[in-house]
């Protein structure tokens, strides 16, 4: 079955009609959340999601938001998100689930009942036979819902729900708020361990000014897409550019040595010639090495970068 998407104005409709064009599958096994950033805890209820899906001969699928509900409710508290909805999306796609149902998060949406998202939503248009969901979980208008009250609606509606326990590093439970404050302080390694793979911006190839090019190393520049942005400094790297994926190094700041204005990303991608002034770029972050700081000039700058890309090649040694 091959992966799909929904989620426009006719949310509830358009994956019920996902629904209804496989039929050789009987309902859904699911997971609702937000998934920012698809964390080892995220992986471990998809994994779950995924097998318990092929066993019963049903759609793998979840439900995620798009904005974060906390922008709509309480925007002053909303946090810088990890990932974008498109990183979200070729996320679950690559982690083997069949669909995912994007709602649009508005008042309307927030004003639902708990009992009434589950009747409109987890009964009749995703048509769930059991539920996965974290010990935390919390739906419905002003998120009066709980995992107690899912599981007497469960019996009520004839889908099970299954509680799950959450993924620990270290005796601590992992969870987005801490993979924020680890990329926020540069301890990406860190952040790298709780998601299971490395934090990473995206966006499109920006022009710079030119000066790096000319007098330190060449530098690709990224307009990053995402809210979340690690700390200033230089890192071990790897730019993904196209289908091909190279180490690098890459400055995160304000290019104090210039006198710039404005945060800028530059990566100084190994063993690479082309010229290239547009299209997209990813950017996955490693190890921080050091912080950005002002040099006196050119030539003490490039003598330092030089010394970042030799201790990053030494890293991905």
């Amino acid at each position: 079955m091959a992966f799909r998407v929904a989620g426009t104005s006719d949310q509830w409709l358009s994956i019920a009609k996902i629904f209804a064009a496989e039929t050789d599958v009987h309902g859904s096994v699911i997971s609702v959340g937000n998934f920012d950033g698809l964390h080892i805890g995220h992986q471990k209820i998809i994994r779950a999601v995924v097998d318990g899906a092929r066993k019963e001969k049903a759609i793998a699928a979840v439900i995620t938001f798009d904005p974060h509900p906390l922008k709509v409710l309480r925007p002053q508290a909303a946090p810088p998100l990890i990932m974008t909805i498109e990183q979200r999306i070729a996320g679950f796609a690559e982690c083997g689930l069949d669909a995912a149902l994007v709602m649009h998060f508005d008042r309307a949406l927030a004003d639902l009942s708990a009992e009434e998202f589950v009747r409109s939503v987890l009964v009749e248009t995703v048509r769930a036979k059991r539920i996965l969901v974290g010990a935390n979980f919390r739906f419905g208008y002003q998120q009066v819902g709980d995992v107690d009250l899912l599981t007497r609606l469960g019996k009520e509606h004839g889908f099970a729900v299954e509680i799950m326990a959450a993924a620990e590093v270290d005796g601590e439970p992992v969870s987005s708020t801490e993979i924020r404050r680890a990329v926020a302080e540069g301890r990406v390694n860190e952040a790298s361990e709780l998601l299971g793979h490395p934090f990473a911006l995206t966006g499109s190839i920006q022009t710079g000014a030119g000066r790096g090019s000319k007098i330190v190393f060449p530098t690709l520049n990224l307009a990053a897409e995402q809210e979340l942005l690690p700390a200033q400094g230089v890192y071990a790297t790897e730019c993904v550019v196209g289908e091909t994926t190279y180490r690098s190094v890459t400055n995160v700041g304000v290019r104090p040595t210039f006198d710039g204005h404005g945060l800028s990303i530059e990566s100084h991608i190994f063993d690479f010639s082309q010229t290239v002034t547009s299209g997209r770029l990813e950017v996955r972050f490693w190890k921080r090495l050091r912080e950005e700081r002002k040099f006196d000039g050119a030539d003490a700058l490039k003598a330092q970068v030089a010394l970042d890309i030799l201790a990053a090649r030494q890293f991905f040694k």
